[in-house]
């Protein structure tokens, strides 16, 4: 694999978060309009972080013999950051929180609509 640096480099001067950046150094204490500079570079640690984690996730499923990455080689990756581990665990147990919530919602709401269908037809469940 190549280094992740170098792959970015074809992408010089693009910018892949300057909207998020610039609200995200504003809720930090940052001018409302930052200066175009700051955001450039702030994306471009942003972005090699988010590459460098990747490729990182990749190599670790490459020694687990998997060439499909999964959650667990992130959190691999992170094992030695307790705080960034920390949130992606937070993370995830919302999603996961979430994903159950919306099951039982939709579950209910299946019971709500046979309910009511049952009493439009003259019967009653």
């Amino acid at each position: 694999m190549t280094e992740p640096r170098a792959r970015v480099a074809h992408r010089l001067g693009q910018q892949n978060f300057p909207k998020e950046l610039r609200m995200l150094m504003f809720a930090f204490g940052d001018d409302r309009e930052p200066l175009d500079e700051s955001v450039k570079v702030l994306d471009e640690i942003v972005t090699d972080f988010i590459i460098e984690t990747c490729h990182e996730a990749a190599l670790s499923a490459s020694y687990s013999r998997r060439q499909k990455i999964k959650v667990d080689d992130f959190r691999f990756v992170l094992r030695k950051d307790p705080r960034k581990l920390g949130r992606v665990q937070e993370l995830l147990a919302m999603d996961k929180q979430l994903k159950k919530d919306r099951k039982l919602f939709d579950e209910n709401d299946e019971k709500l609509e046979r309910g009511l269908l049952g009493d439009v037809n003259g019967t009653k469940s």
